[in-house]
């Protein structure tokens, strides 16, 4: 692997991640439409979690301990879908983008099951 190619992987990674990172907040309110905003318009500041009455959004539960679950499984997706070995395009590269609200989305989808988010 040529020094090119392993810095235009770590390109693609850090700004998938970056975004990731970046939108986080807004696609829990996608999820939840618990209230949660961009990290510059106050994040969890208007989440239902400070609601004294249910329902509370299963990302920002316990100090957002399923939030930085979902997150990290993004992260580990997006680093296995750029790391790994092999022919390294576009099609990886528009993958790893797509980890994030793909891998996000089942880790809301299990996180608000497991947490009768729903009910």
């Amino acid at each position: 692997m040529t020094l090119r190619t392993v810095l235009a992987r770590l390109a693609v990674l850090a700004a998938a991640v970056a975004l990731a990172h970046v939108f986080f907040a807004q696609f829990c309110d996608l999820v939840y439409g618990c209230g949660c905003e961009a990290p510059w318009a106050g994040a969890a500041r208007h989440c239902n979690i400070h609601n004294a009455a249910p329902p509370h959004c299963p990302w920002c539960l316990d100090e957002g301990s399923l939030g930085r679950l979902s997150l990290g499984a993004v992260v580990v997706a997006q680093c296995a879908l750029t790391l790994w070995p092999g022919r390294f395009g576009l099609v990886r590269a528009i993958a790893t983008f797509l980890a994030f609200p793909v891998v996000g989305a089942i880790g809301g989808l299990l996180a608000g099951l497991g947490t009768q988010y729903w009910q």
